[in-house]
């Protein structure tokens, strides 16, 4: 049995469904329209420079009666040249190989041979007029084509186009004539083509403003400091706390980093401007830089790194982690820069950039290192860095959260033990990494013992002799999972401290699930009992009220615990849960029945 033979079909292309996924898929706005026209017209002068070197380099725009003209002094095309890219989609005129008019992919800003079909976002016809460079014996070539798919190919007389080169005509779509306006044009053609190396014109203005700020001549360093910052407030708006150069000619990246006046939160998109060969290719180059370093934004020129398709991000690639790894490098010199040189500087950067820094230097012990001396970290000293830090303390304490730090820094500077907060982000790890840095240095967390450990002990009479008061203390907060101690401890004006840690808030979440908990769950989390050590509420036998409540008995002791209690916690700043606010209502009212009750005995 033989299989019939099959015919193949060419596929068929709906223009206008192919602008429409161009106009809301592809490309993010219809301006980039323009880019594709200076594109196409620095290719072809690049690819007519090739043949020619002193050929001239000129692209020129002008918008009139809401239609826009480009011409360029380009390569040009022949009608052959013009049935082969112009009307077949995804064609290039830049690939090697392409009937010969182009060298290496590489020399071009395009590769995927759909910019023109760009202009149809705005456009609802397009003209081309071009005369070959390379045939200069063949006469012009008229292309024509309408957002419908349907086009028309003609010859023209010689003084249609006695030069070689390219111009394009745009009629505008309805609804899209603001995108052909001069002042739009202008404002576009800047935007994109400032860097390019032609002279490129809208009307009389000149669009390129060459060479880009870092490569220019200054008088000196402070002139290229005050030139670049007002580049950069041009750019961004902003005027920059310091200026990285990023000089990276073995990844073919020319530019710098503008360093933010104020802190911005590391989840906060960067922004990067990156230019591919003169032209902008995105104002959003998220992935250019190692996450930690959020606290720049770059401006750059390359000539290494790949465009999608819709050339307004980057091609993901080796290349691009080779440079985003070269251009994190160069921002960690200027730190270690900085450190070694201008210590006034980097203090005030830090001020303002410390956390990004700090994500920095958890992963690079030799950033950390560099930086022990200046990252600050809240401390019962104060704000101080961990290499001044531990220089006073033998053993550096700390807590993982802001609320376990809050709940004992005070008393734990009254016993002189240090201890720095770990609550902020990063701060814990770079604790933790001290000792691989600093060889000797004692780390330690501190938890709820090593708190009890540092107070005074009460003598064992007087403890003795409250053993009543303790005990029905103990049985009053037991419900809650709190134990009760009695100790010696400054300063004075704290009657009690809330101590637990995180093993103990987590056992004691458990329960709560447990109580509220059907059959089956109950069981399940039973079995997942742990044998933490509960919450406890040291009294200070210092404190006089302590002293007063001690010598209460039946009801009102009671009562004036679980005030003592909820105090405590509320001292911590320590989330309140539902049976601690309902615990703190109770004593406040019993407090003031107390009070009232005694008022109207005439007492």
């Amino acid at each position: 049995m033989t299989t019939p033979e099959t015919t193949p079909h060419t596929f068929q292309v709906d223009l206008r469904g192919l602008v429409d996924l161009l106009s809301h898929h592809l490309y993010s706005s219809p301006k980039v329209y323009l880019r594709e026209l200076l594109q196409n017209a620095v290719d072809a002068i690049t690819a007519r420079r090739a043949d020619q070197p002193d050929a001239p380099a000129r692209v020129r725009l002008y918008a009139a009666d809401g239609g826009l003209r480009v011409e360029d002094s380009g390569i040009g095309l022949t009608e052959a040249d013009v049935h082969s890219l112009l009307a077949t989609i995804g064609r290039s005129s830049k690939r090697a190989g392409a009937d010969g008019i182009a060298s290496a992919r590489a020399d071009f800003l395009g590769q995927f041979g759909i910019g023109l079909l760009a202009c149809f976002v705005v456009a609802a016809e397009i003209r081309v007029v071009s005369r070959s460079a390379r045939t200069p014996d063949a006469p012009p070539v008229e292309w024509a084509a309408r957002d419908d798919g349907s086009y028309t190919v003609r010859t023209l007389p010689d003084s249609a186009r006695p030069e070689p080169g390219t111009t394009v005509y745009l009629g505008a779509r309805p609804g899209s004539g603001e995108w052909l306006a001069e002042e739009r044009v202008l404002t576009l053609a800047r935007d994109f083509g400032s860097l390019l190396p032609y002279d490129v014109r809208v009307g009389d203005s000149a669009v390129t403003e060459l060479p880009a700020p870092w490569d220019r001549a200054y008088a000196g360093p402070a002139e290229r400091r005050v030139a670049l910052a007002g580049h950069c407030h041009q750019l961004f708006g902003f005027t920059p706390l310091d200026t990285v150069e990023l000089d990276l000619p073995v990844a073919g990246v020319r530019g710098v980093a503008y360093v933010l006046p104020s802190a911005v939160s590391p989840a906060q998109r960067s922004g990067h401007r990156v230019h591919l060969k003169g032209m902008l290719l995105t104002d959003r180059a998220d992935e250019l830089l190692p996450d930690w370093a959020f606290f720049v934004r770059c401006v750059i020129d390359t000539d290494s790194l790949r465009p999608t398709a819709s050339r307004e991000s980057l091609y993901a690639d080796e290349t691009l982690a080779a440079v985003r790894e070269a251009l994190g490098g160069r921002i960690r010199e200027w730190l270690t820069g900085l450190a070694a040189g201008d210590p006034e500087r980097l203090a005030q950067f830090l001020s303002v950039h410390h956390l990004g820094v700090k994500s920095l230097a958890r992963h690079d012990d030799d950033m950390l290192r560099t930086m022990l001396p200046w990252l600050p970290f809240e401390t019962t000293d104060g704000r101080l860095s961990l290499e001044e830090f531990a220089q006073r303390h033998p053993v550096v304490h700390f807590t993982r959260t802001v609320e376990e730090y809050r709940q004992v820094a005070p008393i734990a500077s009254a016993q002189g033990i240090g201890v720095v907060n770990g609550g902020y982000t990063y701060d814990t790890e770079l604790v933790e990494r001290l000792p691989r840095v600093r060889p000797g240095t004692a780390v330690s967390e501190l938890d709820a013992d090593t708190v009890t450990a540092h107070l005074d002990t009460v003598d064992p009479a007087q403890e003795l002799a409250l053993a009543g008061f303790l005990a029905a203390a103990r049985a009053r907060l037991d419900p809650l999972g709190c134990d009760v101690a009695l100790r010696a401890f400054h300063p004075l004006t704290v009657p009690a401290l809330h101590l637990d840690d995180r093993a103990a808030r987590h056992e004691q979440a458990r329960a709560e699930a447990e109580e509220q908990a059907d059959d089956l769950w109950a069981g399940i989390l039973g079995s997942l009992r742990g044998s933490a050590p509960r919450a406890r509420l040291v009294l200070n036998h210092l404190n006089p009220l302590i002293r007063r409540i001690s010598s209460l008995d039946g009801e009102l002791a009671g009562t004036a615990t679980e005030a003592l209690y909820g105090q405590a916690l509320l001292m911590a700043r320590r989330p309140l849960r539902p049976a601690d606010s309902a615990l703190l209502n109770r004593a406040f009212l019993g407090l003031l029945e107390w009070a009232t009750h005694d008022r109207e005995n005439g007492r």
